[in-house]
């Protein structure tokens, strides 16, 4: 069996994981009265969250966080945000526009559960996922909220690995051609630096794709 996480090569990834983050949640709901979720922004998300909203789930008792946001002013189309307009579920939204990102980052840390249920992340074409950009030192910052760099245009602030990878389970939606590079080189790793999703905890990690990806189902 693969030492790495479990991949699900799906003709609809966008409904086979928000089924799965509906499980998830519904399951959480069931042991204690309420769930938590945190949620990635990028072009694969907006299909599955709409998905995802309509299933048969008790919103009221869903807390939901951003993996990530942008820093840049409320509205802006560059926002993650702008994705859960009309989302259900009672939202902690990064405050991004403080003027003290730092002490905001650290205000956002005091929100967080002590562990999420569930958290999707998404996969950039360069490797990344959350705000962990190739090379940037916030993927080693130990607190559980940090910012990022500048990144293609943005520094951005993000959940840190050991708040995504202390998650009860993690699912990643990627799909089309233009993935497969960036998720050969997490899945099948050759000579050279790992991509930053390579920190992502193997173990209750599913990654939900297409057959453009190019790789088989596995684990």
């Amino acid at each position: 069996m693969s030492s790495g996480p479990v991949v699900r090569v799906v003709d609809d990834p966008d409904a086979e994981c928000a089924q799965s983050i509906a499980r998830r949640l519904n399951a959480a709901i069931r042991r204690r009265g309420s769930a938590t979720l945190a949620v990635s922004g990028g072009s694969s998300a907006p299909p599955m969250l709409a998905i995802l909203a309509a299933l048969d789930v008790p919103w009221p008792k869903v807390g939901v966080w951003q993996v990530d946001e942008r820093v840049a002013p409320d509205g802006d189309d560059s926002r993650n945000a702008n994705q859960l307009a009309g989302f259900p579920g009672r939202h902690r939204l990064m405050p991004v526009t403080d003027p003290d990102l730092v002490k905001a980052a650290k205000r956002y840390a005091r929100t967080l559960p002590e562990r999420f249920d569930v958290v999707h992340l998404g996969l950039g074409d360069d490797g990344h996922t959350a705000s962990w950009p190739p090379g940037d030192p916030v993927i080693d910052r130990t607190e559980p909220v940090a910012l990022s760099q500048a990144y293609q245009g943005h520094v951005r602030m993000t959940l840190t690995p050991g708040v995504v990878n202390a998650a009860t389970g993690r699912v990643v939606l990627t799909r089309g051609a233009g993935k497969a590079a960036a998720l050969a080189s997490w899945l099948d790793p050759a000579d050279g630096p790992a991509p930053p999703i390579a920190r992502l905890r193997a173990t209750r990690t599913v990654v939900f794709t297409d057959a453009a990806a190019g790789i088989g189902n596995r684990g």
